[in-house]
């Protein structure tokens, strides 16, 4: 890496984990953004163009895909596609900012094939019961959605390995403030810090 690098924070877990919330908690941190994700899925009423995502034609998202214009990208249950764009790194760049990625596990795992530096947290529900609440009290899904989440969520639990940070999501406050401890502590890597104490270390003739 070098010092005009950003810090690469990935955040995923299972839907219902509560990875969004947490991510909001790292954003309020100074010095971060978030990568804006493309996605073929319709916006939900809550949402809106440009805030967590941007909404596309599946056409447009495929010229992205053949032009090369992301870091990572997937389709989820067979139907939306969703990818992080590469551009959010250059941005990050030029506002000498962290880049803060809530992507899924598949989506993880291009980005780290690609940034060897970026740090992954990965969000876990307290239990399969706690998860499955969560998702029906939102009351978006039907279902046979519900159990599809819910196996998804059994399959993308078993990557945990693969991440450099876990968060048990059973309390909000704690697990903000761990989210938190986890983004500030990776800046404090060696790895993300190297040019900066070389060129130090030549102040003191080393």
């Amino acid at each position: 890496m070098t010092p005009a690098d950003p810090l690469v924070l990935i955040v995923s877990g299972p839907s219902g984990s509560g990875k969004s919330t947490l991510v909001e908690r790292i954003l309020e941190l100074p010095g971060t953004i978030l990568s804006v994700s493309y996605t073929t899925r319709p916006p939900r009423k809550t949402e809106r163009e440009g805030e967590w995502y941007n909404f596309v034609t599946e056409a447009e998202f495929q010229r992205m895909v053949a032009a090369g214009e992301f870091l990572e990208y997937a389709q989820v249950f067979g139907k939306n596609w969703y990818g992080t764009p590469r551009k959010s790194l250059e941005e990050a760049r030029l506002q000498k900012k962290d880049l803060v990625l809530e992507i899924d596990v598949q989506g993880a795992r291009q980005v780290r094939r690609n940034l060897a530096g970026a740090v992954a947290l990965f969000v876990l529900p307290p239990s399969s019961a706690e998860l499955e609440r969560r998702i029906r009290a939102r009351g978006q899904d039907l279902e046979d959605e519900i159990r599809r989440r819910l196996e998804r969520a059994r399959q993308e639990m078993l990557s945990y390995r693969s991440y450099d940070f876990a968060i048990i999501n059973d309390e909000l406050e704690r697990a903000g403030r761990e989210a938190q401890a986890i983004a500030l502590g990776s800046r404090c890597r060696i790895a993300f810090n190297e040019n900066r104490i070389r060129e130090i270390l030549k102040s003191f003739g080393g």
